[in-house]
């Protein structure tokens, strides 16, 4: 069912996409500051943890796919500024998003390459152990890490060009797309 123009989204898209905000930012600052750990069982543990948050963007974007897929985002909302605004800014969102969407499974598959790369295997969670499917290469492990690197930090600046402009929707455009994402929690003495 398609959502009218103007309502928000679903409880479920709003969690995941909050989620893939926080796992995305936690990943990134790991894996930018990990370096900056003390030697030893900090920065092995702060590479795991890279690791493990990184395969939660991955398990989240595999779950958002599919359910934006189910559940259309709403229309966008009319602005002061007029149609010509939404047609503009709807084709330009909507390439953001998959851009967006590219990139969060990007990002952690080419980290998996990476660790494959280097003859390391992946450990999902500590539960179970991939072995790397081919030997160690130095040589693709950097141009790997690399990529990672770069399309993490793309990732990072489009998300806060995402963010910018829902902002910009809310202060300028005086529309409610920020609203319409945002989480609401009810009190318990609510009826």
């Amino acid at each position: 069912m398609k959502n009218a123009v103007g309502r928000d989204y679903g409880p479920v898209a709003k969690t995941l996409h909050w989620l893939s905000v926080l796992f995305v930012a936690l990943a990134w600052a790991l894996g930018t500051f990990g370096e900056e750990l003390s030697e030893g069982s900090t920065r092995a543990t702060g590479l795991i943890a890279h690791v493990w948050t990184g395969l939660i963007v991955l398990l989240l974007v595999a779950v958002r796919i599919p359910w934006r897929v189910a559940n259309p985002p709403p229309k966008s909302s009319p602005t002061e500024f007029g149609k010509w605004l939404i047609e503009w800014t709807d084709p330009a969102a909507r390439t953001m998003h998959y851009v967006l969407y590219v990139l969060l499974a990007a990002v952690p598959l080419v980290g998996i390459a990476f660790l494959f790369a280097r003859g390391h295997s992946l450990s999902l969670f500590g539960f179970l152990e991939i072995p790397s499917p081919w030997s160690a290469d130095r040589a693709l492990a950097r141009k790997l890490k690399e990529v990672h690197e770069v399309l993490g930090n793309l990732l990072v600046i489009l998300a806060l060009f995402h963010m910018m402009a829902a902002l910009l929707h809310h202060w300028v455009f005086g529309d409610n797309t920020l609203k319409r994402m945002l989480l609401h929690f009810r009190s318990r003495n609510a009826h």
